[in-house]
């Protein structure tokens, strides 16, 4: 492939000028070698829509998914935005590319077995400077809320003592766009809380702490819950927002109505919560076809 002057003009103006990682910049250069494998010629000012659309088709033949397919020509809309801040090109033939749908893909969650087996693990920390002795507890109590309330990681980590009322049994939670909620606590869950709060000593401030009891992060939440889930021995890849899945399919399972899980989520569109009734529905099918004599053609 012959050398491109405009293609190694734009990949030093990232680097340069937009202090864009090496892992991305790699990214693009893919991107935009590939395509010129797909049409050598003609030159960037000439490249059509139609060459485009022709170079998406062939991607998807070879079964590249939706989403590469997108961030390929992600890739290409912004080198194509810097042409035309060079007046390379004219205009920005790829706003006129129609990109596949991103595929939906339904929510993992666990089963309320294995949520049973997460929050009954035995958790282990040294006893040492390094890991208090209520630590434990403290895991043991973040776990149980996020499957009690189905909280975001982050509205989590940024509660307050005084946001949780034990007499109401309720947390008051910041969600997304500052908007406020009051999440129902169940029983579990402030008992696991009160017995961590005794063992730390915690009266104020924030409710989550790390060893250094200062405010728990998101990081060290995501790092509790792997070994949690490893001693448990349930797969170690599932993340905080698993437990936020599993409580919304869970209630609707149980008869809940969409709209006060939408509430209970915080979700500002009904259609973000619908979601969860697709893997309920996936489940009634699988049990439909696994069961009725006459479900198959």
């Amino acid at each position: 492939m012959r050398p491109d002057r405009h293609k190694e003009e734009f990949l030093r103006y990232l680097e340069a000028e937009k202090n864009v990682s090496a892992h991305t910049i790699s990214a693009y250069r893919t991107s935009i070698e590939a395509f010129r494998a797909f049409r050598p010629e003609p030159s960037w000012a000439e490249v059509s829509a139609d060459d485009y659309r022709a170079w998406m088709l062939e991607l998807m033949k070879r079964g590249m998914a939706r989403a590469s397919v997108r961030l390929r020509f992600a890739s290409l809309r912004a080198f194509h935005a810097f042409l035309l801040l060079r007046r390379v090109v004219a205009r920005n033939v790829l706003v006129d590319v129609l990109l596949p749908k991103k595929e939906k893909q339904l929510p993992r969650f666990l089963t309320t077995s294995q949520v049973t087996n997460l929050v009954e693990a035995p958790a282990k920390h040294e006893k040492t400077k390094q890991a208090p002795v209520w630590m434990a507890s403290r895991d043991t109590a973040i776990i149980e809320l996020f499957y009690s309330t189905g909280m975001r990681l982050s509205e989590l980590v940024g509660l307050d003592v005084g946001d949780l009322d034990p007499i109401s049994e309720t947390a008051r939670v910041m969600g997304k766009g500052a908007r406020q909620r009051v999440c129902p606590v169940g029983g579990p869950a402030l008992e696991a809380i009160s017995k961590y709060r005794q063992a730390a000593r915690i009266h104020s401030g924030p409710l989550f702490l790390n060893k250094s009891r200062r405010r728990i992060t998101s990081r060290a939440v995501n790092a509790l819950l792997k070994l949690r889930l490893l001693q448990a021995g349930l797969p170690s890849d599932l993340s905080p927002h698993k437990l936020r899945h599993s409580f919304a399919t869970h209630l609707l399972d149980n008869g809940a109505d969409l709209r006060s899980v939408q509430t209970l989520l915080g979700h500002a569109n009904l259609s973000t919560t619908q979601i969860y009734t697709h893997v309920t529905v996936e489940r009634l099918k699988a049990a439909y076809l696994a069961a009725h004599p006459r479900s198959e053609n």
